[in-house]
């Protein structure tokens, strides 16, 4: 199985430890790639930063992939449920997913338009930074649960 995260921004000195143990883990159950787009200055506008960091995202996805855009307004999911939903995508076919998450302001609505899944980590919002981290663990915590494999620790 393939996935990639599409993602505004590069990770700061404080989260890239973190998503680097949970992109450790991953790799005997899927290969990872991070495909990070450029982040755009906040300074020079809200249509403006949406539209350039839109048509980077834009350009990433891939034809045939499961893509996935992470969304406060999304579907919530436990992990147990998530873990289920990506196992039933797999067997429907889906080999390669895609992870997309937006930079400071959010996804272009055209990036959430292309998306087969709008998914919720939660009613909270987190920097986009920790959501990158947070869906690393979560994808990692999916294929345990899905193998029967203890995940609680």
């Amino acid at each position: 199985m393939r996935i990639e995260l599409v993602c505004v921004g590069r990770l700061n000195a404080e989260t890239s430890p973190l998503f680097a143990h949970y992109a450790r883990l991953l790799r005997p159950y899927a290969t990872l790639d991070v495909r990070e787009v450029p982040s755009v200055p906040v300074s020079r506008g809200h249509k403006v930063v949406m539209a350039a960091e839109g048509d980077h995202i834009l350009d990433r996805l891939r034809q045939g992939a499961f893509v996935v855009v992470l969304d406060r307004a999304g579907r919530a999911f436990s992990s147990t449920e998530l873990s289920a939903y990506l196992s039933d995508r797999k067997v429907g076919g889906a080999s390669h997913f895609q992870f997309v998450i937006g930079g400071t302001l959010g996804l272009d609505p055209r990036v959430g338009a292309q998306a087969n899944l709008h998914w919720s980590l939660s009613p909270l919002t987190f920097p986009h930074q920790l959501a990158r981290c947070i869906v690393a663990e979560q994808l990692y915590r999916a294929f345990r649960i899905e193998r029967g494999e203890p995940y609680h620790y």
